[in-house]
């Protein structure tokens, strides 16, 4: 049974954290990582996409509120060493600057 929605974002915060690109790197590699738009709330991106809610994260999708992570952002991030938010909504890792 899922969780319902409220359930599921309060537990997804507890579980998002700031995170180094060192750390984040492999799963680049891997093209599991995504990136939200500032825009938006990591955390309830992360549910609506474990709730599968098609209408919602296509939109974002078409906009590039939620995009794969690019080979530029990778590039800035390492050059910056900069910490980003992260949530990990199976199998994809979901990233966001703050």
């Amino acid at each position: 049974m899922k969780e319902d929605f409220e359930q599921l974002t309060a537990r997804l915060n507890t579980e998002t954290a700031r995170i180094s690109w060192q750390e984040l790197e492999r799963h680049f590699a891997r093209g599991l990582l995504l990136t939200v738009s500032p825009d938006l709330d990591l955390v309830e991106v992360g549910a609506h996409m474990i709730h599968d809610d098609r209408t919602i994260i296509d939109a974002w999708l078409e906009t590039d509120e939620l995009r794969k992570t690019t080979d530029d952002d990778a590039r800035g991030w390492s050059e910056g060493k900069e910490e980003l938010w992260a949530v990990v909504v199976a199998p994809w890792v979901l990233v966001q600057e703050k």
